[in-house]
């Protein structure tokens, strides 16, 4: 998720530019097939229980080691050597480059929580919402199947629009909202729902980020993912489990100055990796920050 404090708009963000350098890649059949079935029209996700589905032949992937930028908190001008911008999905792709459109895809924010079905908002005994606190964001609940293929229909539309702008890629975000649902959800949950919503993009020709989640990496290919999209993976040392699950298709996002020492030292030649600010915010703020040292 971006870091505390970042103001995550409720529109579509994040068009991509299609980038000359970018890498076409030609799937297997064997590794397009996740868990769940063929994406149906723009609202439907096909059929989770069904395999067999395989990707589109070719997915326009990240190059690697390339200059890196992320502004989930407001499109700028990219910097000089940017060849990759990850952009809200609010906002419009960056001419030229390769751009990620950011979804909140696993939680609803306050200011659309109240557009979601009831029974699409996780729950506890009690009956009270599961609430992210760090972002008072209620955890979307995806315990069934059923329950799956409704929330899918609603963040695919979310997906249809970055295609629609031009986005390459889309990272769908809060992957982890398992770790904070009190044992509610569990981690089969998430990969069941991440397949579905990486077979709908992969239709649309966007290629699909696993955003941080470490523990998950392992299952890339069930899920449906393509590369990687890390905040702090050199602050914590995990950017080698990112780097093997990826083959070196990273970008990361590091917050503090040892994490970009960190990350530099052990992975400045392979991955590509910025520094921002916590707050994500743009050229003209006080707490804007970027480095790439």
């Amino acid at each position: 998720m971006p870091p505390k404090g970042v103001s995550r708009a409720a529109g579509s963000r994040r068009t991509a530019g299609a980038l000359a350098a970018a890498l076409i890649l030609t799937l297997s059949a064997s590794a397009g097939c996740a868990a769940g079935g063929p994406s149906g029209s723009s609202g439907g996700s096909g059929g989770e229980e069904r395999r067999g589905a395989p990707k589109p032949a070719a997915i326009r992937l990240p190059p690697r080691h390339a200059g890196f930028d992320y502004q989930i908190g407001g499109a700028y001008p990219s910097p000089k050597g940017v060849r990759i911008v990850s952009r809200d999905r609010s906002d419009s792709p960056a001419p030229g480059l390769y751009n990620i459109c950011y979804v909140n895809a696993f939680q609803a924010q306050p200011e659309e929580r109240s557009s979601w079905p009831a029974d699409l908002l996780l729950r506890d005994a009690r009956g009270r919402v599961v609430v992210d606190e760090d972002w008072n964001e209620a955890l979307l609940d995806l315990r069934t199947p059923a329950k799956r293929e409704r929330v899918a229909e609603r963040v695919n539309e979310w997906t249809d629009g970055c295609a629609k702008k031009g986005f390459d890629a889309v990272e769908p975000d809060n992957y982890d909202s398992y770790t904070r649902s009190h044992r509610l959800l569990t981690a089969a949950d998430a990969t069941a729902f991440m397949a579905l919503l990486s077979r709908h993009a992969h239709a649309r020709h966007l290629a699909v980020a696993q955003k941080n989640t470490a523990d998950l990496a392992g299952v890339r290919a069930r899920a449906g993912l393509d590369f990687a999209v890390t905040e702090e993976c050199g602050q914590y040392d995990e950017c080698g489990v990112f780097a093997k699950a990826f083959d070196d298709r990273v970008v990361d996002v590091e917050y503090t100055d040892a994490g970009l020492r960190s990350a530099l030292a052990h992975w400045g030649d392979r991955l590509s990796i910025v520094r921002r600010d916590r707050d994500v915010s743009t050229p003209g703020s006080k707490e804007y920050v970027r480095e790439v040292r």
